[in-house]
């Protein structure tokens, strides 16, 4: 696993604190406890390791607000798109570069265009590789996508990147 330093939120009007990344954990269900396998609850179409509502997947029509682009007012994605992944729906992460990101992990986000091969390299949720996504009129960073080996993704986006607006006409 790659050097980087995770960077919790801040709390109560404290500095961010900085922590080595946690080890590597892979969150597997055992067999028969309705995770992935022989369980009388399993369900294999299910990423290993999350809760079933956890688990990124494509939706026609999320619903909620719109998540425009900062930059150009592009429509992102929609605020009914949100999921959690490990736990949480955003999280603060620092790159090996320096750069803070908080991102916000979206099931899907159709005005993303993505940009480059997937990588693995200094990825921030083990187990996914990723892939640079931009926005898909001005192409201004958004973030990226993160792909597991079982098929199930997600996109991280940076959330200062955004803009949130209503839905309704």
């Amino acid at each position: 696993m790659g050097m980087f330093l995770l960077v919790q939120p801040q709390t109560a009007g404290r500095l961010p604190r900085l922590t080595p990344p946690p080890p590597q954990v892979v969150l597997r269900k055992q067999p028969g406890d309705g995770g992935p396998g022989k369980g009388k609850n399993s369900d294999p179409d299910k990423a290993p390791g999350k809760d079933p509502e956890d688990a990124p997947v494509e939706a026609d029509d999320p619903g909620g607000n719109l998540l425009l682009c900062r930059q150009c007012r592009h429509q992102v994605t929609k605020s009914g798109a949100r999921t959690v992944i490990y736990g949480a729906h955003s999280h603060v992460f620092c790159n090996p570069h320096g750069h803070v990101f908080e991102i916000g992990c979206f099931r899907s986000a159709p005005g993303c265009a993505l940009l480059g091969p997937q990588t693995a390299e200094f990825t921030w949720f083990a187990g996914y590789a990723w892939q640079i996504a931009v926005c898909g009129a001005c192409r201004t960073h958004l973030g990226w996508r993160y792909a597991h080996a079982d098929g199930s993704a997600f996109y991280g986006l940076i959330l200062q990147q955004l803009v949130e607006e209503s839905d309704k006409g």
